[in-house]
């Protein structure tokens, strides 16, 4: 009986094994490949524009939120912002604010940019400085509201997470093998072209040095010399 009990042990922690090189793998991917959450800082000079930008995929979800940070409580800066497509379609903006935010679900995919500007009347000639909190993908869910909307909480609610993880994590990895695609596709082009590039211009000058050839034989025949 110990035997057998040692044999379905081992049997039980083979069949296991196989399952923990794919959730190490998954440990390290999913902070990698899913589009989270990102703040950042933005220095804006009194005159001239500064953007960030985020390349993202299609049917993706954007949330973002701007706040002006000033130590000068009585007199608040204002700034300006635009948030464009790839194609250029003006997806927010707005003018002399503090504060705000955008949110949208991409419908093409490429660099996605926010530019804000400042506003220079409102604070003289000194920089505005500008927090940005920059969410993308799963990391645009309300999973609050999911929960409490679904009555999930502890377990089921992690579980949720990490299904919509490993969805993020196949719609990147499709995302970047149809990339690859498309820039295969390119380079093979190009190759092709510089190619018959490189044809036509050692023919162009075959074709020059036989006429140069033939000229300096007629000269020279014109002139008695050959």
């Amino acid at each position: 009986m110990n035997t057998i009990g040692n044999s379905m042990k081992m049997m039980t922690a083979a069949k296991m094994l196989p399952s923990f090189p794919t959730a190490l793998l998954l440990f390290f991917l999913v902070p990698v490949m899913i589009p989270v959450g990102e703040a950042v800082w933005l220095d804006v000079p009194p005159t001239g524009t500064k953007c960030v930008s985020e390349e993202i995929q299609s049917n993706v979800v954007v949330l973002a939120d701007y706040l002006i940070i000033s130590e000068d409580h009585g007199v608040m800066p204002t700034i300006s912002v635009k948030v464009t497509s790839p194609y250029g379609n003006n997806l927010h903006h707005m003018e002399n604010v503090t504060h705000g935010q955008f949110a949208f679900t991409t419908q093409e995919s490429g660099n996605y940019l926010a530019c804000f500007w400042a506003d220079a009347k409102s604070h003289g000639n000194k920089n505005v400085s500008i927090n940005i909190d920059w969410k993308t993908g799963i990391a645009a869910k309300d999973w609050a509201s999911i929960a409490k909307k679904e009555k999930i909480e502890g377990v089921e609610l992690e579980i949720r997470k990490l299904e919509g993880a490993v969805e993020a994590i196949h719609e990147n990895l499709i995302y970047l093998r149809n990339r690859e695609a498309e820039m295969r596709t390119v380079s093979e082009k190009t190759n092709s072209r510089v190619a018959w590039y490189s044809v036509m211009s050692l023919g162009i000058c075959i074709a020059v040095s036989g006429l140069q050839v033939v000229y300096l034989k007629q000269y020279f025949e014109k002139k008695k010399l050959i």
